[in-house]
């Protein structure tokens, strides 16, 4: 499993209903794309559940790194960079995936939380306690699914969860799940993974 994410901050004043109307007409475009498990497409508005900023934000888990290829370098994401210029995307290397307690239900909001890996601390024992957390968020009321990956290059790592309602039990930044295309979600290996 891979985890991905791109952030494109807009203005203050922004109106966020274009951002809405524009993962209306073109949200489905994934829906069945090979490789990926899902991808949350993710808003944050200014003033809205303490966000700081408009923000459109989707977040990736991936199956495949083919999957994750074919969308960079051939799919929609040229689309994206066409209409707001090309962002940072940031990669993740999968920790742990968990079905949460509310799999069926809808996912309607989102939290990623990143954190910095301190230094000094055995890898294999912070690993099996964030594979522990995970287990743990996910099975809290509420929770669609957690995952957690890291970026080996920043050491730091994301916890990401989806949620069926708009009070998540955990700490983050809180996103609204505008769609959820998940073609390969049952596919995204559960637990820790290594």
């Amino acid at each position: 499993m891979h985890a991905m994410q791109y952030e494109v901050t807009l203005p203050a004043d922004y109106d966020t209903d274009i951002v809405r109307a524009r993962v209306a007409r073109v949200g489905h475009a994934l829906d069945d794309w090979a490789g990926l498990g899902l991808k949350a497409y993710l808003l944050r508005e200014r003033g809205v559940r303490a966000s700081p900023v408009n923000q459109y934000a989707p977040f990736y888990l991936w199956n495949t790194v083919r999957g994750m290829n074919a969308f960079l370098w051939g799919g929609p994401f040229q689309g994206l960079c066409d209409d707001f210029g090309r962002p940072v995307v940031r990669q993740w290397t999968g920790v742990a995936h968990e079905v949460g307690a509310a799999a069926a239900a809808p996912a309607r909001f989102a939290v990623r939380d990143r954190r910095p890996l301190p230094d000094g601390v055995e890898l294999s024992a912070l690993m099996g306690r964030t594979v522990d957390e995970v287990g743990r968020l996910a099975r809290k009321d509420g929770a669609v699914l957690a995952a957690a990956a890291v970026d080996t290059g920043r050491w730091e790592s994301v916890h990401f969860s989806l949620w069926e309602h708009d009070t998540p039990e955990t700490d983050g930044e809180v996103f609204e799940v505008l769609h959820l295309s998940a073609p390969g979600r049952d596919a995204l290996p559960r637990g820790g993974q290594w």
